[in-house]
């Protein structure tokens, strides 16, 4: 009886731990892009800035790298890591 009992509780994990795998690689790509949905993101992203030309090249740029956009025209930038890290020489965010 333990022995049947040992080889469910087996089962359950590993089962478990495919589900979670699943769930995390689901969670991780939830921002990625693919290139050419860029521009659209970023023509978003730089909408409310009196600034557009250097936010959409930046953008573009950082979209490209990143293959992430964060949502929204300001902020919200902890969605997406790399784009959020990614800095100048200066230390000052690289990415709007």
């Amino acid at each position: 009886m333990a022995g049947g009992r040992s080889s469910y509780a087996a089962l359950i994990l590993v089962l478990s731990l495919v589900l979670l795998i699943t769930f995390a690689d689901v969670a991780q790509g939830y921002n990625k892009l693919r290139p050419q949905d860029c521009k659209p993101k970023c023509t978003y992203r730089c909408s409310a800035t009196s600034h557009k030309k250097p936010c959409m090249f930046f953008c573009q740029k950082c979209c490209a790298k990143c293959l992430c956009v964060p949502a929204g025209v300001y902020g919200n930038k902890q969605t997406c890591a790399c784009y959020n890290n990614w800095k100048t020489q200066e230390g000052k965010p690289k990415c709007p």
